[in-house]
């Protein structure tokens, strides 16, 4: 059995596979590559295992919230792959998968953040330990830094890229210091793991109709909406 991941919700594109003996993983950064490397990523950790396309039965991808485009080339991907195939295909949230790096034996409770923008930060919290994955709080979603503690209560661990600027703001409410930097950045490797964990995916039962979380619009459209003090109509055959 040949696993796929990948996850694209930030400027880091990660894709792992694992033919169940050894794990081959390749990333590259920046928002706009993903479109253009994501599948030459594929091709590279498939072949690290000595696989194609063809061979995969076992699909996950991180969800969101993130990047709107970045969600948008993983989505493409990930719907191509399991088109008329007999694939299992599962996601989980982004946030998780950065959380899921951050455990320790025994569990503990890990709060993940990402930039969101316009002063605030995608926000997701969980207790995980051997025994599988609880969801602390709110489902993922944007907040402003100091509804943190209101939402989530205390956590053992903080870990995220966000803007420098929030950064006092979050340790002063968390009470910890932020997990920042290439720590922080999201690891395909770790969603392979994070599937074998009571509660770490979830299946995708209509590949069809899925879409990704994307947290809010995309940034061309609230700047339109913004300019013009409308919503953005949809596009001509398409309803919202």
């Amino acid at each position: 059995m040949i696993t796929l991941a990948f996850d694209t919700a930030t400027d880091r594109c990660s894709v792992a596979a694992s033919d169940g003996h050894r794990v081959a993983h390749r990333h590259i950064d920046g928002a706009r590559k993903h479109a253009t490397s994501i599948l030459s990523l594929v091709d590279d950790v498939l072949r690290e295992c000595n696989a194609t396309a063809r061979d995969v039965t076992l699909l996950l991808s991180g969800d969101g919230p993130g990047s709107f485009t970045g969600l948008r080339v993983a989505s493409a991907v990930a719907k191509g792959l399991a088109w008329r195939r007999d694939l299992h295909w599962f996601t989980a949230p982004s946030l998780l998968i950065r959380a899921a790096a951050h455990t320790v034996a025994g569990g503990s409770t890990v709060l993940a953040l990402s930039d969101a923008l316009r002063g605030e930060v995608y926000a997701g919290c969980w207790r995980l330990g051997s025994d599988g994955v609880v969801p602390v709080g709110p489902a993922p979603r944007a907040m402003m830094p100091a509804l943190l503690t209101q939402h989530f209560g205390p956590v053992d661990t903080v870990v995220g890229t966000v803007p420098s600027g929030l950064l006092e703001a979050i340790e002063s409410r968390t009470g910890r210091s932020v997990i920042v930097g290439e720590q922080a950045l999201p690891d395909a490797r770790t969603l392979i793991a994070l599937h074998g964990l009571a509660g770490g995916t979830v299946q995708v039962k209509d590949p069809g109709s899925w879409e990704p979380t994307y947290g809010r619009p995309a940034e061309a459209q609230a700047v339109w909406e913004r300019t013009h003090g409308r919503p953005l109509p949809p596009a001509p055959g398409i309803s919202r």
